[in-house]
């Protein structure tokens, strides 16, 4: 019984390896070459276009909207020159270790790099039968990428900010602030104190969790009337040593 198993699992193997073979032997058609290409284009365009969409309220970058413009058309076609399905699945787990960013951005972007890059793996498969899956699944994932941009799901009640307060070198600042603080945010720390203008003025800088629904220039001109109308910056980013290393 195990001579038969061995004999019906040998044989599995080289049928399977003789169809890979033959599937890798034979010729890319010319139509079907042209065919790979236009589907490409096609979910490139659509895929761009569904990014610049959807980051409208945003900045983005015109060189990210080539990339996922480009990419699908880019595994497309050499999924179809492998011409074979083993292989194919096997180039599109290298793609995936690729690292197609280098610059730091918003997390969310790199979703638009895989959508091209499963696209143009589905393009490369080069099966008339797949077509219309294609398409349903460019829909799909369409369709809940512009739902949670309209509906701002997952957004957070509050924003990561930086405080930087300067302050005369004979005011007292513990707990001066605390009470404003309080008002205008959900939590936040003192992270560095420092002097500044030949020990003249210190600079308190914090990290905040300001509420979306807090009015900043009042938070602003009541810890002006505080500090003595000295210099108050609020920053859109976390706290960060480096920020202040470079100024």
């Amino acid at each position: 019984m195990f001579n038969n198993i061995t004999s019906m699992a040998a044989n599995a193997a080289n049928t399977l390896f003789t169809d890979t073979t033959t599937a890798a032997a034979e010729p890319v058609g010319a139509i079907d070459m042209i065919a790979t290409l236009g589907l490409g284009v096609l979910m490139g365009v659509l895929i761009s276009i569904l990014y610049i969409y959807t980051h409208r309220k945003s900045s983005y970058s015109s060189s990210y909207v080539l990339t996922i413009l480009i990419l699908p058309v880019i595994v497309s076609v050499v999924l179809v020159m492998i011409n074979s399905m083993a292989s194919a699945l096997s180039l599109a787990g290298v793609f995936t270790l690729c690292r197609y960013r280098t610059v730091p951005g918003d997390p969310k972007d790199i979703t638009y790099v895989f959508f091209a890059m499963a696209t143009g793996v589905i393009c490369g498969i080069n099966r008339s039968e797949y077509i219309w899956f294609l398409f349903v699944f460019f829909i799909v994932i369409a369709a809940v990428l512009v739902a949670v941009e309209m509906t701002n799901f997952g957004k957070c009640k509050t924003s990561s900010m930086t405080l930087k307060i300067t302050i005369p070198e004979n005011m007292n600042y513990v707990g001066l602030f605390d009470g404003i603080l309080d008002e205008y945010t959900t939590s936040w720390k003192l992270r560095r104190i420092k002097t500044t203008n030949f020990g003249s003025l210190f600079e308190l800088i914090y990290s905040l969790e300001v509420k979306n629904n807090a009015d900043q220039k009042q938070f602003l001109d009541e810890l002006r009337n505080l500090n003595g109308n000295l210099t108050v910056v609020l920053t859109l980013f976390r706290y960060d040593d480096k920020v202040y290393e470079q100024q």
